[in-house]
């Protein structure tokens, strides 16, 4: 039996503000507050809200029988439950329905997996841990930022515990083979990898509203049958995609909800069911291995990681940025760790690639050009690690200045306990002399 396979990435950024140079050292702030909330607001109102509420009509309409997934980013779910709390309801009722998964991530939606191995795992984990506080679900399946994945990046996510990925299906990788079964990593047979079918994927994303498209316009009938028509054995079609191809990227306008809301009731009378990322590769096994030497991603033609490392400019950022990484582990200024977090947000590099400048891709950045991108991030880096520098100077090695932290740490938890100690001591003593007055009062009555 064929499986449709949805899954949804939900990320914001936090946008930076427009940062000078004699603002370093002035002005450790570094947030556009206005347009993370006005942005966020339009998008939640144009697509998440009324997507999860089409999602949740579907899923009791065909009594568990239609499924989905979610990839929701930390820092967009920190910003959902500032500006737009509805949208966290939306998903808390969707996730007791029991036929919604949620996946994990890196909390920052960062590039961490290529750069620094120990903030990845810290990151995936942060990130778990706030999907289950907020919708009681331990998530199964792991999700790398931009569907970013590699054998050694497979090697990684395996010795954290996790046995299930999901990322592109990369024509340059697959050959021959199709994306629409179950594979293992190459270097990790335990590890079962589902892929992105990009054609059909591609279909709804991009092309669905294009006059241009010799299919266009696309219905739910037509789209079923395409899948219909693919190969028998072949059990999963992985529709992976932004959720704001619903109401943003396809306009409420263009048809899109009505096309979501048709494609069940076509699949089902085709005998094509739902399923998530976590019941396809728990059902079944795999049939082959998936050789990845090379980093690939869901982006751009080339599905690589050019849009993020394509350039001088995005190197030297994302070097000078992880290059204070394991002095910022080190400490306890909740601040700063913040601003470390919010500051790894792929986004911000991918506003720097220079493929994009001028072409359509490049609207969604929020700046003139790569090079003020570079030039504003740098000025905000630059304050952030002379803050880092104040608290742990590049004088002491990191070696060094582990032992010593760890030194006052031992301390502080035995002066804790030394403290701890003394009120037990001071209450016993009260307690004595308060016995000693009563047994004088009574002995003079």
């Amino acid at each position: 039996m064929k499986n449709i396979c949805f899954y949804f990435q939900i990320h914001q950024p936090f946008r930076l503000k427009r940062y000078r140079f004699f603002n370093i050292g002035r002005d450790h702030y570094y947030f556009d507050d206005y347009a993370n909330e006005d942005i966020l607001q339009q998008i939640a109102a144009r697509s998440y809200v009324p997507a999860n509420r089409m999602l949740l009509d579907l899923v009791n309409q065909y009594k568990g029988k239609f499924k989905v997934a979610f990839s929701i980013s930390g820092v967009a779910l920190e910003q959902l439950e500032i500006f737009a709390p509805e949208v966290i309801d939306g998903f808390r009722d969707l996730a007791n329905t029991g036929q919604v998964e949620f996946l994990t991530e890196t909390y920052a939606h960062s590039l961490a997996s290529l750069f620094d191995p120990e903030e990845f795992r810290n990151q995936v984990q942060q990130h778990a841990e706030r999907i289950e506080m907020l919708f009681g679900m331990k998530p199964t399946v792991v999700r790398n930022t931009e569907l970013i994945y590699s054998d050694e990046i497979a090697e990684m996510v395996s010795d954290m515990g996790y046995t299930k990925m999901i990322t592109e299906g990369a024509k340059h990788v697959l050959g021959w083979k199709s994306p629409n079964y179950v594979y293992q990593a190459a270097t990790r047979p335990e590890m079962k990898l589902l892929l992105k079918n990009s054609r059909f994927s591609d279909d709804i994303t991009y092309r669905f509203s294009n006059y241009s498209w010799h299919e266009y316009p696309l219905t739910a009938e037509k789209f079923i049958s395409w899948i219909v028509a693919t190969p028998p054995e072949e059990e999963f079609i992985n529709l992976f995609m932004n959720y704001e191809t619903l109401g943003n990227l396809q306009p409420a306008h263009t048809g899109i909800f009505e096309f979501f809301k048709a494609l069940p009731r076509f699949a089902m009378e085709s005998g094509i069911g739902f399923t998530t990322p976590g019941e396809a590769m728990d059902g079944h096994e795999a049939v082959g291995t998936m050789l990845v030497p090379n980093t690939i991603s869901w982006s751009d033609e080339e599905r690589d990681v050019s849009g993020w490392l394509g350039n001088k400019l995005q190197q030297s950022a994302l070097k000078s940025l992880y290059e204070v990484g394991e002095r910022v582990r080190l400490c306890t200024d909740r601040r700063l760790k913040q601003d470390w977090i919010y500051l790894q947000s792929s986004d911000h590099f991918y506003y720097m690639s220079t493929k994009h400048f001028g072409t359509g891709q490049s609207q969604f950045s929020p700046y003139m050009s790569p090079y003020d991108a570079f030039n504003n991030y740098m000025n905000v880096l630059s304050d952030f690690i002379a803050r880092v520098r104040a608290q742990y100077p590049d004088t002491v090695d990191n070696e060094e200045l582990n032992a010593l932290l760890t030194t006052i740490h031992n301390q502080e938890m035995e002066i804790k306990r030394l403290q701890s100690e003394l009120k037990t001591v001071i209450g016993s003593n009260e307690e004595l002399l308060v016995e000693k007055s009563k047994r004088k009062t009574s002995r003079k009555e």
